[in-house]
């Protein structure tokens, strides 16, 4: 449950976290008949106002709900920012007929992921669950819609969660200095403050406002429902109406217009805790809702393109890195162009080489090439995210209630209709320097606290009588008590090709796109020459450069041209169109088996990794991940090689080619196609461009080995900006990914803190008490180590409640059996979340791709379900009493220095 954070328009537009448009209000209060566009699609508004949008999606037996609200941190009465994000938070709490409680343990037997966020216009609930769950769903999004209690008792227990989520976000500078810029770009409007809201502002919020707020907006006639998945959609639409029609209709708030005042230029500049620094140009930009968005977006493409004058910076070394992106508003947006500097670099040479930029772009205007291929790159997105469908139901999501549109289609056709002129006068209209805030963050050792940052958290007292196994609502009760195996739609076909290459091929056809996804086995660790460490992490960025045939200009264009995303290295793939796969297969393998490595290019990425390397070691990121590695791992291990400026200002271009001759071999390497192509043919592909790619020598050794238990341990990480605590406690497992009890430590993990907000830690520690915004646990296996984990943020105050919390939940783990229901909660949830883990092109490639270069088999959630169905609570106890030692966890706790006296 979080605020949205500044995205590019394209992801948004994919993830579906835009804006509102108010023209939606009008259009919602028609009721109109259910219309089907070519079977997949029904579309329905009902009486009450409610419009729904169901579409058929068959790749995983799975369905995604998303039902929004169109108000968020624009319609928050005046002085009380964060309510509607306030309300979102209380949306799991208690309703009638259904407690908090009630839903998290929904949410855990079904398999189910959910959560919400809250932007300036909107605030959305999603739910992705195996298919056969969807009446479930929807009983639970009816119930809320109509019948949250939002009490006070209820109210401040979760404020104590969100007052945490609002002090980690603030600890960061980067954040606030965002929130500023926004506050000058939209002052006097809506717009001028986040969603997130402040801690007065909570502070002063009553149970009595949320439901003032919830009554005033969350009603059918201002909402919208999209359903993506594995459905049908008559049966469908006939329970929304069931659920739905009952709830009545409710008079809206009348939207207050945006009136936008003159822009006075300003330059906020503050230190950051990060390793690099940035020059960020901020502008007002076209909103969702307006005729010039789609050109604002091809804008955006444009400089973030490969092939730009704001990507030649980095490219030439003159800067560290480089971005651009909006973040939306219906009626407006922040746009921001941005570059990065070293530790100690020169911010006015950052910053004028920007401006140069910027000023070339007004004076010479755009490239036509780069907004064509802009354009194109848009519109292939839009096949993409039919791969999904989560991503296919937020482009609807998007284009319906957020920019007013008919359908996605209607959003690809905007953007067919950009011209180069279009986006020239975009660019000259809202780029201009009088038109701007400058952000300046540079790093610093030393900072300050926010100044409302003391005093975060709830109070001790908060009591809480929330059970992990309540009786479950009559309407899902029964659906919910026989565990059954899910069906499994994966059938990879496998083949070794002659020169060691495993390709491992999955056809599917819900869109025309094709995902190649590659991996080679390697670990830099073993594998770098001693002294010679970051030599794998300056190659991967080489990648960049292009081929022995293609320089980077040349190579980039051809990507461009058939609006291919490729990425080289021992983590390499490419995504493209179906009716491009031979010439995509072709780059990929030309960048991967003939990489320029040019030497102009080594010159500039070496300088750029050993200056980013000089502050990143001086993070307190960084400071907190080595104590927890050191605190891990025996002295003189191989995991603790790291990289230097030192060692990577010694690197040659030679001593890079010799590690690449070494480490690129094709029989270490696993390559997976997923999409619209059949076996025999991506074998012949693969075979036309892999084939001749020959391994030189022995295998490597890539596997470390094994380490016993580490010893006790504790490290305090000073962060000057923080005004919470992060902590993380560790301990290392003596056991391996193929030993059979990984799968009782899973279930077990699942149980104390694995299972969101069904677990034990996650009940105790935030729902019952409000100690933390969020703290959970994790199990890491790999083939020689593995890893068992907690993490929690709270008040420093706090984390010693926490720690004793915790401890006590570990010594229950293995002093006393898990109850019969909990282990029934944890094995329904590894069950029936397997669809959800294969439900898009991407997951089922990266799935496949894992298991199989770690030994596994290629139905391994299925493998492990088995082991789920048997586990007994002895057995998941003698696992904790085995395996985990809380004598021996390490912990590292960074935060705000300790007060002087």
């Amino acid at each position: 449950m979080m605020p949205s954070r500044i995205k590019t328009l394209a992801w948004s537009l994919m993830l579906g976290a835009g804006l509102v448009s108010t023209s939606f209000y009008a259009s919602a209060d028609t009721p109109a008949a259910a219309t089907a566009t070519d079977g997949k699609v029904l579309r329905a508004t009902l009486d009450n106002g409610l419009r729904v949008v169901i579409v058929r999606e068959t790749l995983s037996p799975m369905v995604t709900t998303q039902i929004t609200y169109l108000a968020g941190g624009y319609q928050t009465p005046d002085e009380f920012p964060g309510t509607a994000h306030a309300l979102e938070h209380m949306m799991f709490r208690d309703s009638n007929g259904m407690t908090g409680a009630q839903l998290n343990e929904m949410t855990g037997k079904m398999g189910a992921d959910n959560n919400a966020f809250t932007t300036n216009d909107a605030t959305q609930y999603y739910f992705v669950a195996p298919s056969n769950y969807l009446d479930i769903l929807l009983h639970i999004e009816s119930t809320r819609m109509e019948g949250a209690l939002l009490t006070q008792k209820d109210w401040e227990r979760e404020r104590g969660a969100i007052e945490q989520e609002v002090s980690r976000d603030i600890s960061d500078p980067g954040y606030l200095a965002f929130q500023n810029a926004q506050r000058v770009l939209y002052a006097g409007t809506g717009y001028a403050e986040d969603a997130l809201g402040t801690r007065p502002s909570f502070d002063k919020t009553t149970a009595a406002d949320l439901q003032s707020f919830y009554k005033s907006w969350y009603a059918p006639n201002n909402a919208l429902l999209v359903i993506v998945g594995d459905v049908d959609l008559r049966q469908t639409l006939a329970k929304v109406h069931e659920l739905f029609d009952k709830i009545p209709k409710r008079t809206s708030t009348a939207a207050i217009p945006v009136k936008l005042q003159a822009i006075k230029p300003e330059t906020i500049s503050n230190t950051t805790p990060k390793g690099t620094g940035s020059v960020q140009f901020m502008y007002r930009m076209p909103g969702l809702m307006t005729k010039d968005n789609a050109a604002a977006q091809v804008l955006m493409d444009v400089l973030t393109n490969a092939r730009s004058s704001l990507s030649a910076l980095a490219v030439d070394g003159k800067v560290l890195s480089t971005d651009a992106g909006i973040q939306p508003f219906s009626y407006g947006g922040v746009g921001v162009v941005e570059v990065g500097f070293p530790k100690g670099g020169d911010a006015k040479k950052a910053q004028a080489d920007l401006e140069g930029v910027i000023n070339g772009l007004l004076k010479n205007g755009v490239s036509a090439d780069l907004v064509e291929a802009s354009k194109k790159s848009e519109i292939a997105q839009a096949e993409f995210n039919k791969n999904s469908a989560v991503t296919l139901a937020s482009a609807w999501s998007q284009a319906i209630a957020w920019m007013g549109l008919n359908s996605p289609e209607e959003a690809e056709d905007q953007i067919r209709a950009v011209t180069v002129d279009d986006v020239n006068r975009i660019a000259r209209q809202y780029l201009q320097p009088d038109q701007r805030v400058t952000v300046v963050l540079t790093p610093a050792d030393n900072g300050q606290r926010p100044p409302d940052s003391s005093g975060f958290g709830g109070s001790e007292s908060f009591a809480g009588d929330d059970k992990l196994d309540a009786p479950l609502p009559v309407w899902a009760a029964d659906k919910l008590s026989k565990l059954e195996m899910p069906r499994w739609t994966l059938a990879p076909v496998q083949m070794k090709l002659d020169n060691g290459i495993r390709l491992i091929v999955q056809s599917e056809n819900i869109s025309k796109t094709i995902t190649v996804l590659g991996h080679i086995d390697n670990n830099a660790k073993l594998q770098e020459p001693q002294g010679q460490d970051g030599a794998a992490r300056l190659l991967s960025s080489l990648f960049d450069y292009g081929s022995a045939t293609l320089d980077r200009d040349a190579f980039h264009k051809a990507l461009d041209d058939i609006s291919a995303n490729e990425t080289g290295g021992t983590d390499f793939g490419v995504a493209v169109l179906t009716d491009q796969f031979d010439r995509g297969m072709q780059l990929l393998a030309d960048n991967e088996l003939h990489p320029a490595l040019p030497q102009d290019g080594f010159a500039v990425q070496q300088d750029t990794l050993a200056r980013t390397l000089a502050g990143e070691m001086q993070t307190p990121q960084y400071k907190m991940s080595i104590a927890l590695r050191k605190g891990l791992l025996p002295a003189g291990d191989p995991d603790l090689r790291l990289p230097t400026p030192e060692t990577v200002k010694a690197l040659t271009l030679q001593n890079l080619k010799d590690y690449y001759a070494k480490t690129y071999r094709p029989d270490l390497t696993t390559i997976v196609v997923v999409g619209d192509i059949t076996p025999e043919k991506a074998k012949a592909t693969v075979e036309r461009y892999f084939g001749q790619w020959k391994a030189q020598g022995p295998k490597p050794d890539v596997i470390s080995k094994p380490i016993p238990v580490n010893p006790a341990g504790y490290t305090a990480v000073d962060n000057p900006y923080a005004s919470q605590d992060t902590v993380l406690i560790g301990q290392a497992l003596e056991l391996n990914m193929h030993h059979p009890d990984r799968y009782a430590l899973q279930l077990g993990n699942d149980v104390l803190g694995g299972n969101g907000f069904a677990s034990r830690l996650m009940t105790d520690i935030r729902v019952k008490h409000g100690y933390a915004y969020g703290a959970g646990s994790g199990m890491r296996f790999d083939r020689s180590r593995s890893i068992f984990f907690i993490q929690y943020g709270s008040d420093p105050q706090k984390v010693s409640a926490v720690d004793d919390l915790i401890r006590k939940n570990l010594l229950d783990m293995q002093n006393t059996p898990v109850k019969d229901s909990e282990l029934t909660n944890a094995r329904q949830y590894e069950i029936r979340s397997i669809p959800v883990s294969v439900a898009s092109i991407d997951s089922i490639g990266r799935s496949l791709l894992a298991w199989a270069w770690h030994d596994e088999p290629l139905d391994q959630p299925m493998v492990a379900a088995k082991y789920y169905l048997q586990l007994t609570p002895a057995q998941v106890q003698a696992a904790f009493k085995k395996y985990l030692k809380p004598q021996n966890l390490m912990q590292v706790v960074q935060g705000p220095p300790p007060a002087k006296h």
